[in-house]
């Protein structure tokens, strides 16, 4: 009888202990924080000796560090398309058939579409307050200056306050022009070729051979000169057009500024978790650091050992610490998932006027952002979630950013789309140690909409083939980038296409020095015709979308231009320093 009251002493007891466990898994607080262009190679946790980001370093001390995370896609608007969505970007029309693979305008038409299931649009469903902080870069309106179709707020946050675009290197005096470089190179040929047409007509008209209609060279000069007013004034106006702070739908600072913009934006988070302490909040904390233009506070400024680059990534450590102190203090750790990565990897090719590199470091890793080389895609991944994931694991498995999306929906007790194709998979069996390999047996990393390689991990071998059906031509040849574009690209004379493919094994050559061949891998052509079938599956599982990154929707349209004055005005306001009215958000 004893014996009998025992063992039901410990059932009830085991089943108190898997109460408390599942009701601790369940509808937690989740905080997504995002850094912009870091590099892996950038933090402490990840082999950084001297970078100090001891908050951030932290949180991979009492979680989980993720060493084979890796971005959807190497640029800012496709990879957090399909973070939002857990879907390749290719599923939603967010990766680009031209060269230009990101938005570049406030007033452009394309953006997220409003058909897609994101996941604070599902947890919203499931009574979290939800909040973006920070960057955007997914679009904004789609007709008219105020229709807000692919507004934060349009797939399912509460609350935004943020930039609409992105941190241009035009946005901060000073600090030179991505654009302008770009313009030039590119309007070279067309004003040659018009300067020698209208010469052309004017000597053939002045000798007789060839009668123009003064009318129709009247409006193709008018034509012309309008088309140069307005790219001038564009360009001119750059700053003002597209560098602007929002709240919610508002502009509360055109152009922004970046005085104190690191600490704004952490206020913010932290006021947003302080109103929400009772109910469970979704926080996406999108920094802006470490994107050109480079920027830091007075108390950062010239402190780190790596230039401005380094004072930037140590002010954002700071804005971790900061948040993760608010969830301590509202006792709210062990009810909070926190999550830490990059869009993608860091921009090697970023160096100012000056000379000083403004691009991060992505150790060991071959290439950086706008590559599918590991450098360009392999990003922190650091998860914390006392008493539920474990403290200080590694897990070497290939992981996904688009892993996120079915994580976090099934943790608030929400349903993952039946609709569609989810192309991420729930990390919580790896982190908790329930499994050992990760459901991605196969990742496909695309250049814009171009399948560039594929990543295969079979079930029954420790090897990480990856193949690359093509690369990026660096230039300077011998260097690790596209120092003379800027960025690499993903088609044309851009690239070096390989038949048969380039072949790698991660778990053996992670720099991707060495290409194997048929003579150094007896499978090379096994392997190849393996990932060229799960290539034809993965295919034939794409349907045709809108292109959201087609040229006429990556246009600037002035009806679409948002404006807190006017264009004659210059487009200028400065609520946030105290210039006029706030509308408060007190949700």
């Amino acid at each position: 009888r004893k014996k009998m009251g025992l063992l039901l002493l410990l059932i009830i007891c085991q089943c108190a202990v898997n109460s408390i466990k599942t009701h601790s898994v369940s509808k937690p607080n989740i905080i997504l924080l995002m850094a912009d262009d870091l590099g892996i190679g950038d933090l402490g946790c990840y082999g950084n000796k001297t970078l100090r980001t001891p908050n951030i370093d932290r949180l991979a001390e009492e979680g989980v560090t993720l060493t084979q995370h890796i971005a959807a896609a190497p640029l800012c608007t496709p990879s957090r398309a399909a973070f939002l969505t857990g879907r390749y970007p290719i599923r939603s029309g967010m990766a680009a058939f031209s060269r230009v693979g990101v938005f570049l305008f406030s007033a452009s038409s394309g953006g997220l579409p409003s058909e897609e299931i994101t996941f604070p649009k599902l947890l919203k469903q499931k009574g979290y307050a939800t909040a973006l902080i920070g960057k955007w870069h997914l679009g904004m309106n789609c007709e008219s200056s105020n229709d807000f179709c692919h507004h934060p707020r349009s797939h399912g946050f509460d609350y935004f306050y943020g930039l609409p675009v992105t941190n241009f290197r035009d946005c901060k005096p000073g600090q030179g022009s991505v654009f302008l470089k770009g313009v030039q190179k590119d309007l070279v040929i067309p004003v040659q070729i018009t300067g020698i047409a209208l010469v052309s007509l004017a000597v053939v008209q002045y000798i007789g051979l060839f009668k123009v209609p003064f009318k129709a060279l009247g409006y193709f000069l008018l034509i012309i000169t309008i088309s140069l007013v307005v790219l001038i004034f564009f360009f001119y106006h750059f700053r003002q057009l597209n560098c602007f702070l929002m709240r919610d739908h508002q502009i509360i600072q055109q152009p922004l500024s970046y005085e104190n913009l690191t600490q704004r934006l952490t206020k913010e988070a932290m006021k947003f978790i302080e109103r929400n302490t009772g109910t469970p909040f979704l926080l996406f904390l999108s920094y802006l650091h470490v994107h050109t233009a480079l920027y830091a506070s007075e108390n950062f400024k010239g402190k780190s050992k790596h230039g401005l680059y380094g004072d930037a990534v140590e002010e954002m450590d700071w804005s971790v610490g900061q948040v993760l102190d608010v969830v301590e203090k509202h006792n709210l750790s062990d009810k909070t998932l926190v999550y830490f990565t990059s869009d993608q990897g860091a921009h090697v090719e970023e160096i100012s006027s000056a000379g000083e590199v403004h691009g991060g470091y992505n150790g060991i890793y071959k290439g950086g952002k706008s590559t599918n080389w590991e450098g360009g895609i392999r990003v922190p991944g650091l998860l914390r979630w006392p008493g539920v994931v474990q403290a200080g694991a590694y897990i070497d498995e290939p992981t996904s950013n688009m892993d996120i999306f079915p994580t976090i929906v099934k943790l608030a007790d929400a349903q993952l789309p039946s609709d569609r194709i989810i192309d991420g998979h729930d990390l919580l069996p790896l982190l908790q140690g329930e499994v050992t390999q990760s459901k991605h047996e196969f990742l496909f990393h695309y250049c814009n909409a171009y399948l560039n390689a594929v990543r295969w991990h079979p079930g029954n071998s420790e090897s990480i083939w990856k193949v690359f059906f093509f690369t990026p031509n660096f230039s300077p040849e011998d260097s690790n980038g596209c120092y003379d574009s800027h960025v690499c690209f993903c088609h044309g004379g851009f690239i070096t296409r390989h038949d048969p493919p380039l072949l790698f094994d991660l778990s053996r050559d992670p720099e991707e020095k060495v290409p194997l061949t048929p003579e150094t891998e007896s499978r090379f052509y096994e392997i190849i015709r393996v990932i060229q079938q799960a290539v034809d599956s993965h295919t034939k599982s794409l349907h045709a979308v809108p292109n959201q990154l087609s040229w006429d929707n990556l246009l600037w349209k002035p009806w679409l231009q948002l404006c807190c004055s006017s264009l004659f005005q210059s487009c200028y306001c400065d609520y946030e320093s105290g210039g006029g009215p706030l509308q408060v958000h007190l949700g």
